[in-house]
């Protein structure tokens, strides 16, 4: 081991006891609470992120080919025309269309989707989230109905109650005044679903395409096809593909634009949140700064006795150098160690403190989602630790060009 070296890490502790010292201390303290809140932080926006994209997949197709009237009458052939594509794996036709809701006193306005429940199967995910029922107990002409469980509880209405469906489009009066009268209808709750999303348990309906043709009287049309990707990153090439072979008036989107604002929005958030928190770490770099102008001041002896046994400038900042970089590396790879643990275990930690205050961190009137989701990316850990390391190198530079410029005779005159 190299002098500088030896020197630079001897002292990183204090002369008695062998004791880590206390400024040192603070140092590594502050790196590792940077660089584990930075970590933390951006892997709960990591999996906020991958959770509610899943969600939105589970109920959003990944391509969705509607026509400019909102209307498709020949959905079969465009069905064919998308599935000859290499990576179209399934096609359900949908009906979307508004509604409102009654049950007793209570009235909520819904988006009411009618689908054929074995293609929507394979298109979606409703199985996995289904608390009651199933998307099979909707037969044709049965009118049933599959809530969202917000809009259930809403109503008030559980599997086997009746609500009343008001739809916009009805037949038009008899009484010969001009306007239209809605449509009413009965439906019978078949089903509960709970995504933890909450655009669709609060809002989303399902019943069978063919009550849905007949509530909106669309005949055999519907309002467009969903189609589900053998992977849901290249829905945007699919959609181009698809858009030179479908008819002219076919309009065709993907999930991509439909929630493009959304994540935009949270990866702008990541890379706010990433740079404010970095100031956390560059607060504790110019901790280490401090940290070693009062070394370099208190060691002014030792300096004196180095330079006087031969030692340049160059080897007298090295020394200072190593012993800011073993800061920084120790509190960086003790941040590192404390922020993937955190954030590995975070479906445990975060109920646990909200169960000990009585508090709740995510609403999901507002975050879509009703708990606090994490995932750890490779890639972030070693952004944050670098950053950290280079950060504490910089830190080094002015003590130990401060240290290397001490006059030998001026250090000892009073020793």
């Amino acid at each position: 081991m190299r002098y500088e070296t030896l020197v630079g890490l001897r002292y990183t502790r204090a002369k008695r006891r062998n004791r880590v010292g206390v400024n040192s201390l603070v140092s590594m303290v502050g790196i590792a609470l940077g660089v584990a809140v930075l970590i933390v932080v951006l892997s709960v926006v990591n999996g906020f992120q991958d959770e509610v994209r899943s969600r939105i997949l589970g109920f959003a197709s990944h391509v969705q080919i509607s026509s400019v009237g909102r209307q498709v009458a020949d959905w079969r052939e465009i069905a064919r025309i998308a599935g000859e594509h290499p990576r179209v794996v399934a096609a359900a036709p949908f009906v979307d269309a508004p509604a409102m809701l009654f049950a007793g006193d209570a009235v909520r306005g819904a988006l009411l989707r009618g689908v054929e429940p074995q293609a929507e199967e394979r298109v979606a995910e409703f199985a996995r989230y289904m608390r009651s029922g199933s998307l099979g107990a909707l037969k044709p002409g049965e009118y049933g109905v599959v809530l969202g469980a917000d809009l259930a509880r809403t109503l008030g209405a559980a599997p086997g109650d009746k609500v009343a469906l008001v739809a916009p489009q009805g037949q038009s009066a008899q009484s010969g005044a001009d306007g239209v009268s809605p449509r009413l209808a009965q439906l019978t709750v078949v089903g509960v679903f709970e995504a933890g999303f909450q655009e669709a348990d609060a809002l989303l309906g399902v019943v069978h395409i063919a009550d849905a043709q007949a509530l909106y009287r669309m005949g055999s049309a519907v309002s467009g096809v969903r189609l589900k990707l053998d992977d849901a990153f290249a829905a945007r090439q699919v959609s181009r593909e698809l858009l030179d072979r479908l008819p002219p008036d076919a309009y065709v989107t993907d999930w991509t634009r439909l929630n493009a604002n959304f994540f935009h929005a949270v990866e702008i958030t990541k890379r706010l949140m990433f740079v404010i928190l970095v100031m956390i770490v560059l607060v504790a770099a110019i901790n280490v700064v401090s940290t070693l102008v009062v070394m370099v001041t208190g060691k002014q002896g030792d300096i004196a006795i180095l330079r006087t046994m031969g030692a340049g400038p160059r080897e007298v900042m090295r020394v200072f150098i190593v012993h800011g970089m073993a800061l920084g590396l120790v509190g960086t790879a003790a941040g590192v160690a404390l922020g993937c643990a955190i954030a590995l275990n975070i479906d445990v930690i975060v109920p646990a403190v909200e169960r000990l205050f009585s508090i709740k961190f995510i609403a999901k009137e507002v975050y879509l989602i009703d708990a606090l989701p994490s995932a750890l990316r490779a890639a972030d850990v070693v952004l944050v630790a670098g950053t950290a390391l280079a950060l504490s190198v910089l830190a080094t530079l002015y003590p130990s060009w401060r240290a290397a410029r001490t006059a030998p005779a001026d250090a000892l005159r009073y020793e």
